[in-house]
């Protein structure tokens, strides 16, 4: 009634294993902390927080293994809206830093929040 398969299936990978690239979760982490630095410190420039864009830098530097791009291209969005948003990455970046332990980047993202929300509330 049926027809035996005769050909291979395509689903199967056995033997196959090292064909495909594959990272590490720390590897995974490492690119994705990197990535919310990256953009935290476009943010950082653009407010003019000279310091506070080396620090992130630094970090985005050992994550990467080669020193961040940076630019001044300016968004023209307000100081508050700017403050917002770097407070936002900053909290993503202190997630991820926490879940792969990297105590630097945590300090680093949870200081950063803490100079965005005094920002915030200093604020008319």
């Amino acid at each position: 009634m049926y027809e035996p398969i005769r050909t291979k299936s395509v689903h199967t990978t056995a033997g196959e294993s090292g064909t495909i690239p594959h990272r590490s979760r720390e590897e995974e982490l490492d690119i994705q902390l990197a990535g919310h630095l990256a953009a935290l410190l476009a943010v950082t420039d653009e407010l003019g927080d000279g310091e506070g864009g080396e620090q992130i830098a630094r970090q985005v530097a050992r994550l990467r293994g080669a020193p961040p791009a940076r630019h001044a291209a300016l968004s023209g969005a307000s100081p508050e809206a700017l403050h917002r948003k770097a407070h936002a990455l900053a909290g993503r970046a202190l997630l991820v830093a926490a879940s792969r332990a990297d105590t630097s980047a945590a300090i680093l993202a949870a200081t950063r929040m803490d100079t965005h929300t005094a920002a915030l509330t200093a604020a008319p």
